[in-house]
């Protein structure tokens, strides 16, 4: 738990920076979004107290955890049969949060989790994201996905009274009210246990998380 805790520090300290510039104003264009991108592989996740991750090892093995979601998802979508969905978790799953500074905005996407989804949507899936976040940063949330070329057809964040209860129970909580809705979840994606236990998906596919570095 302490890792997600740290995560919604990490977003009430970025609210309250952001509160002192508008968005647009770190907008980044594609060269400056580059030319953050290029440190990446040597990056550590000093300013979100965490230890050392191998950025290219990190790549790595985010393509091999998501072998067979596109097969999946492809497979599902053929057959129709109502409406149907992807869930996605944010940090370290959609977003690379860990390895950009949260002042520099938008935080670059995680490009196999974020083809994977336009894969979706292009199938005629839809792509909401459920995230342990906290409300106060639901518009940027939702600004950054975006910006990072996510589709979002729906955004799940942690209201006052979510505040008190544990993550997992929460997140299934908000795939149950997606399935109340008439979707059927054919596919969860999360780098933490948290997002993927409790059922009310077909499949999920967890992304590493080395021993909770990644929160």
């Amino acid at each position: 738990m302490h890792a997600r805790a740290t995560t919604t520090r990490a977003a009430v300290t970025l609210a309250a920076g952001l509160a002192l510039a508008a968005v647009p104003a770190v907008q980044a264009t594609a060269a400056e979004a580059a030319a953050d991108r290029a440190p990446a592989a040597t990056a550590t996740a000093t300013a979100a107290g965490t230890a050392s991750v191998d950025y290219a090892a990190w790549q790595r093995d985010v393509t091999a955890a998501l072998a067979g979601a596109r097969a999946h998802i492809e497979a599902r979508t053929a057959t129709g049969g109502g409406k149907q969905a992807i869930v996605l978790d944010i940090d370290n799953t959609s977003l690379e949060t860990h390895f950009h500074p949260f002042w520099k905005l938008p935080t670059p996407a995680v490009t196999q989790v974020r083809e994977l989804a336009r894969y979706a949507d292009s199938r005629g899936a839809a792509v909401f994201f459920v995230t342990a976040r906290p409300g106060i940063i639901h518009s940027l949330t939702d600004w950054n996905l975006k910006k990072a070329g996510y589709p979002v057809d729906g955004l799940y964040v942690r209201d006052l009274p979510d505040l008190f209860e544990e993550v997992s129970a929460y997140k299934t909580e908000k795939r149950a009210e997606i399935e109340a809705k008439g979707y059927t979840i054919i596919a969860n994606i999360g780098n933490n246990t948290t997002d993927i236990v409790g059922g009310h998906a077909e499949k999920a596919y967890k992304l590493p998380d080395y021993d909770g570095q990644l929160s």
